[in-house]
């Protein structure tokens, strides 16, 4: 049924405004027959409870599936989360975004700079490089671009996901992210 021709109280959720890019950390091949993109935040804990899903969703679908995350921190609500996000994009720029990610979320009860040096140094990364890199505001202004592009897509909390370009308004449970990731589009 064409947008126009909707009742009122359907409302078609909001759409992907910018797909998954080399520049996105990713999971899974760009172009996979499957997309789901995160906005999250490290400090929430409805975002860490995703994490053991979303790799279930991965083992399963495989080469099927790419996975993005894109950080979306509410600093207002937890004040670790925009520090946790350089945090992990400074990680990246020693090619350990991933690494960073699962242990900032493993550990996200201690987020404070405490923990970030600690696991700089067990991850290993470079700690003069990291430091740099957090200095440099290249980190903070790739948060900025997550955040930017979440809100013009209608993201307004982490998480939120996307689900083949298509904001999900379901349940984060594997059952019905799979559901959603399998369904057919919908014609405009």
């Amino acid at each position: 049924m064409a947008r126009g021709n909707r009742p009122s109280d359907e409302i078609e959720p909001a759409g992907l405004v910018l797909p998954i890019e080399d520049r996105d950390h990713h999971r899974g091949p760009i172009g996979a027959r499957y997309a789901l993109v995160e906005y999250g935040d490290f400090a929430s804990e409805r975002c860490r409870d995703l994490v053991d899903t979303l790799g279930d969703l991965s083992r399963e679908l495989e080469d099927d599936l790419c996975i993005a995350f894109r950080s979306f921190p509410d600093a207002q609500r937890f004040p670790e989360a925009r520090r946790a996000a350089e945090v992990a994009e400074a990680a990246e720029e020693q090619g350990k975004f991933w690494l960073m990610h699962d242990r900032l979320f493993e550990h996200q009860s201690e987020l404070g700079e405490a923990l970030y040096r600690k696991l700089a140094r067990e991850l290993p990364l470079d700690l003069d490089v990291f430091d740099r890199d957090l200095r440099s505001g290249e980190a903070a202004r790739r948060v900025d671009e997550d955040v930017e592009s979440g809100i013009e897509a209608g993201v307004v909390q982490a998480p939120t996901l996307f689900v083949n370009g298509r904001m999900h308004v379901g349940a984060h449970e594997f059952d019905d992210l799979l559901t959603a990731l399998q369904r057919p589009p919908s014609n405009p």
